[in-house]
């Protein structure tokens, strides 16, 4: 994609395949290697009227954030800046741009109509002396600015990179306040970068394992409000929440949904033995899928839904298993040293996230659906439960500090493990959940 893609790709691991050999494209893994950073300029976006003035400065910084936080992008400060952006319409001046070595230069033009706003944005390749993305536009609320930047962002961000965006999305997680021995726990939701926080659920009971549904509209998690754990469904838009019902002195816990948000997969506990279920979310009606004297728990569904990666330890330790969705034999997919658990399947469908524990560390790894390749992205005292972002580039998970206050966040790193960033929260965050991209 033009030169833009020639500078982004600089330095990363090139990848041909057999074919290319054969004068078949090059394929282009963004994966490993090292990774240098494409500059750009993102100028205050020019406002349309006295009102948007401020406004303007804010979209234009968030956007920045946005694409710097993936490591990919390198912002090229306003004090090395030879000219300014005055007018949307006006010519940019790129022997300017190129003299600070702005590669990618995005100008944006913001109006303000009572509580409507509207944003408009180009892509410049500066080098080409072209627009890469004529001119597009967003409308909101004053009240949803933050968004609006963050779909300009997306859409630079996969106009650039040829991969789909991730910042105009949510994460669900449980806040966690208070000492460690009194920990009190509650659902939350926020937007991507730790903005806009609000709560879903008071402390107390505790809550645990949220899970969005395909659509972003409702929350699978497990509470303990009657004293076992029960799973909850929650209207993330109304609040409201209803109970997945289980039998008698069973407890159920770890659920997640199904690619078409109508099934839940989950552990359900009865007379010392935990198995896997599934439940038609409609009719209420549960199947069993596998029935073993060992534990079985953290399912997740392929994108397809055609299988489940789950953790057993049928093997005598916690490792990591794939079947059909449907049950039947499962395949052991962990073989390295050490403890495997919460395992994930990526939304791309060719990397399966998990946690690691080995040697008195944990870790966050990614391994091929297979159990091939993996790869430790992280090493902390405690590190687990990894999240996929919508693309599928970057994780978010807990972090767990030592001591008796041990305090939890959230952090982020991407499949290369080169881009390791605290996302913060107003209190102690863990068990995060990426929304799929918004509307």
């Amino acid at each position: 994609m033009m030169k833009f893609l020639v500078s982004l790709f600089l330095g990363l691991s090139l990848m041909a395949t057999q074919a290319s050999a054969q004068n078949q494209p090059l394929r282009i893994e963004i994966t490993e290697g090292v990774i240098e950073p494409l500059p750009f300029a993102v100028p205050n976006f020019v406002p349309d009227s006295g009102a948007a003035s401020e406004l303007a400065a804010d979209l234009a910084r968030v956007v920045a954030a946005d694409l710097s936080g993936t490591g990919l992008f390198r912002e090229v400060p306003a004090s090395a800046y030879i000219s300014q952006v005055t007018g949307f319409d006006d010519p940019i001046k790129f022997a300017d741009w190129k003299a600070i070595n702005a590669q990618a230069l995005v100008t944006g033009a913001v109006n303000v109509q009572g509580n409507r706003v509207t944003v408009r944005f180009r892509v410049w390749d500066v080098f080409s002396d072209k627009e890469i993305e004529p001119g597009m536009q967003f409308s909101g609320t004053k009240d949803g600015w933050r968004r609006m930047a963050h779909k300009v962002a997306d859409a630079v961000y996969s106009r650039i990179t040829g991969e789909g965006g991730y910042f105009d999305s949510r994460v669900v997680y449980v806040s966690e306040s208070g000492p460690k021995n009194q920990r009190r726990k509650r659902l939350a939701i926020m937007d991507y970068d730790g903005h806009n926080v609000q709560y879903l659920t008071d402390s107390s009971a505790i809550v645990l394992a949220p899970r969005f549904s395909p659509t972003g509209d409702r929350v699978l998690y497990t509470s303990y409000e009657s004293g076992f754990p029960r799973i909850h469904v929650l209207d993330v838009g109304q609040v409201k929440r209803r109970v997945l019902e289980s039998a008698e002195g069973t407890m159920s816990f770890a659920p997640r949904f199904s690619p078409d948000g109508k099934t839940v997969v989950y552990s359900l506990s009865q007379g010392g033995n935990t198995d896997l279920y599934t439940m038609d979310i409609a009719s209420g009606q549960a199947r069993r899928l596998t029935s073993t004297p060992s534990i079985e728990t953290a399912p997740s569904y392929s994108p397809d839904g055609q299988q489940i990666v789950f953790e057993s330890d049928r093997s005598g330790t916690p490792q990591l298993y794939a079947m059909s969705a449907s049950g039947g034999d499962a395949k052991r997919i962990s073989f390295g040293q050490g403890r495997y658990g919460t395992p994930v399947w990526s939304p791309r469908g060719d990397l399966i996230a998990f946690t690691k524990q080995n040697k008195g560390r944990f870790h966050i790894g990614v391994m091929r659906t297979d159990g091939s390749e993996e790869r430790l992205l992280t090493a902390s005292f405690l590190d687990e439960g990894p999240s996929w972002s919508p693309n599928g580039r970057v994780i978010m998970f807990t972090r767990e500090t030592r001591g008796e206050n041990g305090r939890s966040s959230l952090y982020t790193v991407d499949i290369s493990g080169r881009n390791l960033r605290p996302v913060r929260t107003p209190d102690g965050g863990s068990d995060p959940a990426w929304s799929p991209l918004q509307n």
